[in-house]
């Protein structure tokens, strides 16, 4: 069962598809597919052949039966001259767009417009609401450079330390969030050493709200 279990895994991982894909792609329960990933049930072979196909991999393969990934129809037929079969770490692309809400500073706050008219297109298995162009270089060390996009997952409530698109007095900037109650002291934080922190307290706190958190960002090739 462990190997079907870390297999499964393994597939699904490779292929981009989380645990709802994959029911919906099969038509087998999420409770059940929860189940198959967290090794407390093995599945018969019918399930067995649904998630073999609805993931394209053998089913012996996720049996721990073979060592080969490939699937059984694919193993059986042979490469035409001149194609080159697809790497195991090459993934088919799947889009989704995203509106566009404006520009968002990595750097001093500057305001965010609404944008309606555009989108930018990412991964669909993205969990955003919307993205951000990103302008400046405090958050460079995170690896978000002027002009990339950022996917925002809309909440008003982040974990201390993730990145968050934040409005400031009607301004927006994307920084690191560090909320500490007690004090009454939210702490917003670039990822260059450039930029000081930006400290608020008390009162201060009133005129400050999360966006959302961020959850990739799309960069262009320098």
């Amino acid at each position: 069962m462990d190997i079907f279990k870390d297999r499964l895994v393994l597939a699904m991982t490779r292929r981009h598809i989380r645990a709802a894909e994959l029911s919906r792609l099969t038509g087998l329960s999420k409770a059940r597919i929860s189940q198959y990933v967290n090794g407390h049930f093995m599945p018969k072979s019918d399930a067995i052949l649904k998630i073999a196909e609805a993931l394209n991999v053998s089913e012996l393969w996720l049996l721990g039966k073979s060592s080969d990934m490939t699937p059984e129809s694919a193993q059986a037929s042979s490469v035409p001259d001149g194609e080159i079969p697809c790497p195991e770490n090459i993934s088919p692309l799947r889009l989704s767009r995203y509106p566009v809400l404006g520009e968002i500073a990595c750097g001093l706050p500057v305001l965010a417009v609404e944008n309606t008219e555009g989108g930018y297109v990412t991964a669909a298995d993205t969990e955003a609401d919307f993205c951000l162009t990103a302008k400046g270089d405090s958050m460079v060390g995170a690896r978000i450079y002027d002009g990339d996009e950022v996917f925002i997952q809309q909440t008003d409530l982040v974990q201390n330390g993730e990145i968050a698109a934040v409005v400031v007095d009607g301004e927006a900037t994307l920084k690191r969030v560090y909320y500490y109650p007690e004090e009454s002291k939210l702490i917003l934080t670039a990822e260059n050493p450039a930029y000081p922190p930006l400290v608020f307290s008390g009162t201060e706190l009133n005129s400050i709200y999360i966006l959302g958190r961020a959850v990739a960002f799309q960069s262009r090739i320098r």
